[in-house]
Order: structure tokens, then sequence, then C-alpha cells
């Protein structure tokens, strides 16, 4: 085979059906799920679109999967453009033989690859260069090759020595000749593929990671509050180290506090390197190269080990700290909606005051003032007007500087006015995770959304809003600062930012968005719509009105046929000329839905409503299947509800999946998927830590989760720790299988240290 041909080969070699084939075994899928559904993505359609519109394309696959499918195709592909690179560069240097192609086609990796291409790589001057440059190369072959021979070791190694003896070239001695000569086997060991390959397998499974402090007489000084005071004296096998050491470690080794290192003593690796070059204890040579190989390992194969390992492991620990923020955010994104309140939001502040905004029922902008905490009479005064005027139900705290002193008020007086009206309940208040609030008040949109307002009545209004619409307020500000991360500064941030925005798209797709009330910041993460697209919508509306159907969003400006398909059935539009529109029902399925509402009974002879209608067909059918079929018929032929609308599918001219979809829209119109989730809670009085007691059993909500734990915000100035060990009354590996940011739990107190500030709980052997 000539060398275009095994180039053309290995060109011709990725096809959609070999991804499928390899990523259906790794995904547990069958290739045709993948090849469709990577034909989707490959023309552009979302993944929101494709795992709610395409399911009979897909075999139903969900986000998670199909996002997965996207990033390892992406890998893929990656991985085969590199094995081209690496093909080209070789093959231009004249030394690819077709074993050598072969195998480069035959890699996994990108590590294997780059293992290949080591020894061709283009080097700055090395031991080995020099050594080549001064003609040694073919006395290291006879020590690589471990040539056999009997008598006097010495005068056969000064014989094979002597050809190479130039005093021109600074090889004056036969003790420099194999000088020279091991440092060309050194590289050439330390760059084997299969060497690397076995050592490296060692390295990861049994090498040491260590700290020690740079400068111990300096440790005051570099760290005084004694933060990494648990890494002073550190050593730990790599296969024990949990994520977030990895990266408290790296940030005390930036910080200059400690040096790291990971280490692998060369007894555990020399089995592995002695495999693929055996030393014959007959050969003259044998010495040299145990000598060789012993340097090339410690000079040249550890180090690079030792950066591979710990590149490897940094790339694990963030991306599982990546993870857990994005799941985190996920989480706080879709907290439920507070739904039909006015609400009161309060900025707390002692120096400034407290910044006081109403807010109506849709987040409108009402009023706004301002209270002082030491003038108490004023500001109880000014609350009791606020609330008593504007009819509030609900009052956000933020979580910022006297937030507890600014509850203790708040809750003194709903207190004052329950012991008026004798009616408890009617006025509750929440403490609002504030964090990025003045991110957005100094941002290009707030100045926009409120050009006559400053900075603090904006962040006001947003606390406001974040307990009216999370995911529509949050959605405004860099997902990096609303507060639900751990390390988020010391991990890739082109990786952090790339995730939270899938996030923040999945979220905002999965919730739906009201088109006539969306801000342009949230209409952008829309499928199919970018900034641009979303600001001529808002545009549009500004100059035209509400829009009154889907289809007056072909007239926005830069929103083309393709996007329209995209973006429509996640843009909703209440009380428009078209119910469905205010459906996740997309355009496209109209006229099977109105195909199907016509098959559908209409109720004893009178028009009745769409969801009414679909219980009662399925009450008919259940009955017919009850009374019309023995159990063993029923189970040789499938469920019969399930067979009658399989078969209302085919008429309609949808697949079952679709049909599905367009039945339970029409049974929940206007459906939002995070009203399914628990309410926050509303609290009625203060609790101080002086209140707290061992033992006490709490209601609390959950504000983060990390590897270690989550914090429970329980209704005292601090959140309380629930670590992972009393999570629950068996072991817990992972936090996030058990709770999520957002969800309400009941807790233990089990220490509470009031020096420190710290409650520690436990959700051991409590009911929730």
């Amino acid at each position: 085979m000539t060398t275009q041909e095994q180039t053309t080969t290995l060109d011709e070699a990725l096809s959609i059906t070999d991804i499928a084939k390899t990523l259906g075994a790794e995904l547990s899928l069958s290739e045709g799920q993948v090849a469709r559904t990577i034909g989707l993505l490959d023309e552009g359609n979302t993944i929101p679109f494709i795992a709610r519109y395409r399911k009979e394309v897909t075999g139903s696959l969900d986000e998670v999967q199909i996002q997965a499918i996207a990033d390892k195709t992406a890998a893929l592909r990656a991985l085969h453009e590199r094995k081209m690179d690496v093909h080209r560069l070789i093959d231009t240097q004249g030394k690819l033989t077709p074993e050598l192609a072969a195998v480069i086609a035959a890699a996994t990796t990108l590590q294997e690859v780059e293992d290949l291409y080591l020894p061709y790589r283009p080097k700055r001057k090395t031991r080995a260069s020099v050594a080549r440059e001064k003609g040694l190369a073919p006395l290291a072959d006879l020590i690589l090759q471990q040539l056999e021979a009997t008598g006097d070791v010495e005068a056969i190694l000064e014989e094979h020595a002597h050809p190479f003896l130039d005093a021109e070239k600074d090889v004056a001695t036969s003790l420099e000749a194999y000088a020279g000569a091991c440092d060309i086997v050194a590289e050439v060991i330390s760059e084997d593929a299969n060497v690397r390959g076995s050592v490296r397998t060692t390295f990861f499974k049994h090498s040491t990671i260590s700290a020690k402090p740079v400068d111990p007489e300096k440790l005051a000084e570099k760290d005084p509050n004694g933060v990494y005071q648990l890494y002073y004296e550190f050593d730990e096998t790599i296969t024990k180290l949990v994520p977030h050491r990895i990266l408290a470690l790296n940030r005390a080794e930036r910080e200059d506090v400690l040096r790291v290192s990971a280490t692998l003593p060369y007894e555990q690796a020399q089995a592995k390197i002695t495999h693929h070059y055996p030393v014959k204890t007959t050969s003259p040579f044998a010495h040299h190269l145990s000598d060789a190989m012993e340097d090339g390992y410690k000079r040249l194969l550890a180090p690079s080990m030792e950066r591979e390992v710990r590149v490897e492991l940094t790339r694990q620990a963030e991306e599982h700290a990546i993870n857990i923020f994005a799941t985190n955010l996920r989480n706080l994104l879709l907290q439920p909606p507070l739904r039909g309140k006015k609400v009161l939001g309060v900025d707390p502040g002692f120096r400034t005051g407290c910044k006081l905004t109403v807010v109506d029922e849709t987040g409108k902008y009402i009023v706004s003032d301002t209270m002082y905490l030491y003038q108490s009479e004023k500001a109880n005064q000014l609350l009791r007007q606020l609330l008593t005027k504007y009819n509030i139900g609900v009052i956000a705290i933020g979580n910022g500087t006297a937030s507890r002193e600014t509850e203790q008020l708040v809750a003194g007086l709903i207190r004052d006015l329950e012991q008026e009206s004798e009616k408890k309940g009617e006025i509750g208040y929440v403490i609002v995770n504030e964090a990025g609030a003045s991110v957005y008040s100094a941002s290009e949109a707030a100045r926009e959304e409120f050009p006559t307002l400053d900075a603090t009545q904006r962040g006001t209004i947003s606390i406001a809003r974040r307990l009216q619409d999370p995911l529509a307020e949050l959605v405004k500000i860099d997902p990096k600062a609303v507060g639900v991360g751990l390390y988020q500064h010391d991990v890739d941030q082109k990786e952090l930012a790339a995730m939270l925005d899938r996030v923040v798209v999945s979220c905002v797709n999965f919730a739906g968005v009201e088109v006539n009330s969306a801000s342009a910041a949230l209409l952008k993460h829309v499928s199919g719509i970018n900034t641009r697209v979303a600001n001529a919508i808002v545009k549009y509306r500004e100059q035209n009105g509400p829009f009154k159907t889907r289809e007056e969003l072909h007239k926005v400006s830069g929103l083309g046929p393709a996007t329209f398909v995209q973006a429509a059935g996640f843009l909703k539009i209440a009380n428009g000329a078209e119910p469905l529109d205010n459906t996740f029902i997309h355009p496209e399925s109209y006229a099977a839905t109105r195909a199907l509402l016509q098959l559908l009974p209409t109720g004893n002879g009178q028009s009745a409503r769409p969801s009414e209608r679909i219980a009662q067909f399925r009450q008919l059918i259940k009955l017919q299947n009850s009374l019309g079929r023995s159990n063993r018929n029923r189970a040789a032929n499938g469920d019969g509800e399930q067979a009658a609308w399989a078969d209302f599918a085919k008429k309609i001219g949808v697949g079952l999946p679709t049909l599905n979809d367009i039945l339970e829209n029409l049974e929940k119109p206007g459906l939002d998927p995070r009203d399914a989730l628990p309410a926050p809670i509303l609290r009625h009085d203060v609790l101080k830590m002086e209140d707290l007691q061992t033992g006490m059993l709490l209601q609390g909500t959950v504000r983060n989760v990390v590897p270690f734990g989550a914090f429970v915000d329980i209704g005292v100035k601090q959140d309380g720790l629930v670590h992972v060990s009393e999570m629950a009354d068996r072991f817990v590996k992972d936090p996030l299988s058990l709770v999520s940011v957002g969800q309400v739990v009941q807790v233990r107190v089990l220490k509470v240290d009031m020096q420190r500030g710290r409650v520690q709980l436990s959700m051991r052997g409590v009911q929730q």
C-alpha cells in the first residue's frame, strides 16, 4: 500500500456509521439512534429542540444523552484530525512505514497518537541530539540490541567504541562514547510509545502526591490564616486523592505556599520498562542499558509522567467541580416561581440604609424607598405603610450585610400585624441569595431596563424578582456570580463558561418563555435565537405591541424559517389568538393536534375542554380493555390504552412520543414544569443562633451542595453544614445524590460554635 493510499484510507475511515458503531457500544445505545442523532446535530439543530421535538428520530433520547453524543462525536472527530496531522507530519520526514501508519490509524486516544509522534517531533537541542551529531547512534543501537559475546568485557567494549572516537567531536575516550550513546538510549526508551503506555498505567495507579511548604520560615507570611495547614506535610496515593483537595493543592502552589509533586520510585516502574527492553546478563552492554534505562526514567520519563498526572488530575477535579456547579445552577434556576403576589424587595445595609423596592405580580417596578435600621421606629412605620398601601404578600430580604438585623425588624412587624388582624400567614418573608445582584445592577441590560434608577434600586428590584421568577432574573447575570459553586475561580474558565451556558439554555427551554414579557437576556437563550434576534424580538414588541400568534414571529427581522423551527415551540403566547400557542406543542404539529381533537369524544354530546375529553377517552379505553379482554389476552396483546393511542397516532400522522407530548400539553395548557417543585419556605418569625440547641429539629433550604456536604439555610445568620457523613444512615459518596439546591429538608442541630459562627447539622435519623 502506498503512503497516499494509507492517507486516503485513514481519511475515509471516520464516517457517521463508524462513529455510531463506537458510541453505540460506549453509551449502550443502538447504532441507528446515534447515527440519526449525529445527523440532526450536523444539520444545525439544537439539543433542546432535538430532545423535545425529534423523539421519533432519536428514539426519545434525553438532553443528557444527546449532549454525550455531541461531545463524544466532537472528540472522535478531533482525534481523527490529529491522526491525519501526525500521519502527514511523519510522512513529510520520509519516515512513515506501513506498520506505523496502521498503528496510528488504530490509536483510540489522543495520548496514544502523541506518544507515537513523540520520537518524530522536532525538538530543541538535547543530550541525545548532541550525541547523534557526534555519530554515536550506531553505538546506541548496539546497546539496545544487547549483543551477546564471551571474553574480556572491557576489551569488547573498547573494540566497539574505537570506531566512534574522534577528538574533533569531543569523543576522545570510550567512556565519552558510551556516555553519549547512553544518552541516546535513554531518550529512545523514554519516547517509546509502548514503554510510555505501560509506565503511565503504573504511574496513574501507584504514584504519590506530596506537598511541602516552599519556605517553612515564611509560612506565617504566605498563609497567615492557615488555610493550607492540612497540606503542610501531605502525602497521599493518587487513587485516594479527592477532587477538591487537588484544586486546593493547585491553588496553594500558585500562591507559592506549597511545592507539590507526583512521584513513583524507579523500582516500581523498572519491570514495565525491562519488559520492552530486556537486559541480557550475557551481553557486555548490559550495564550500559540498565544505567541508560534508569537515567531515562528519572531524567526524562518520570518528569513527563508527573506533568501528565498533574494535568489529568486537574482536568478530572475541574470537571467534577464544574459538574457540581452546573447541577447546583440548574436546581437554582429551576426553583418554582412565586406567582400572583406583589413583593417588597429589601437590600439590607447599615451605613447607607436598607433599599426598599415594590414590584407588582408581574415584576413591574412600582416604587422605591430607604429605611435605616438605627431609626427602628421610622423604619417600622415605613415598612407598615408600604405593606398596607400596596397589599404586599411577600418580603424578599437579601442575604448580605445587615440581613439578619433586617430580618428581626421584618419578623417583629409581621408579628404585630398578625396580632392586630388576628390573621396569620398573610405576609411572609424569604431570605434571598443576592449573589450577583450588584453585577446585574451595574450592567448595560439593567441600565437599559431602568434608565432613571440608580444601581442600588436596580439591585433591589433584582432581589424581589428572584423570588417571583428565579430563572427570568438570574439569566441576566454571569452564571459564575450566582454563588452556588466551589473553586469556580480555580477551574478552566472557558470550560466553566461553556458548561454553565449549556445549563442556562437547557433550563430556559425546559421552562419555556412567554414571548410578550421576556427580556432580551432571557430570549437569547431560547433554542436557535442569538442576542441579535432576541433584541429584534423585543424591538418588534415595543413597536407593534404584543405578539398575537407564533406565526407573527416570522415578521421579526433576522428570524428566518430555520430559526423559527428551532425556537417556536419554546416561545409561548398567553391569551393569544391561537390557544395552542400557549403550549409546548410545536406549530408543525398543530394540524395533527386538530385532527386528534376531531377524533376525541365531545363529552355527553356537548363541547368540552380538551383535557376533559382526553380524560373521558382514557376512562372509556380502560373500561373497554377491562371488559373485553382476559388477563392472558391483555398480556399477549399489550396494554389496550397504549395500543389505542398508537392507533390514534397513526391516524393523525405522528409518532407515539409526539402524540404523548400533545396529550400532556392539552391536559395541562400553559404548563410550567417548575410548578411541580415545592415552593420556597415563607418565614414569619426570626431565629437567632442563641436559640439553637443540640438535638433541635428544624426545616431548612439547601443553599449550596459541595463535595463534602451541603449548606442549609435554617433561618439563622449562618448557613449550617450537613457533612456528607451526616446526610443519611448509610454511606453517601455523592451529596448530589441526596440533596439539591433549593430543596427543603429536615435537619437536626449537632453542634453550635458561637465563637466561629458555625452550625453543624445532621439528616441522619431524621424523617424527610
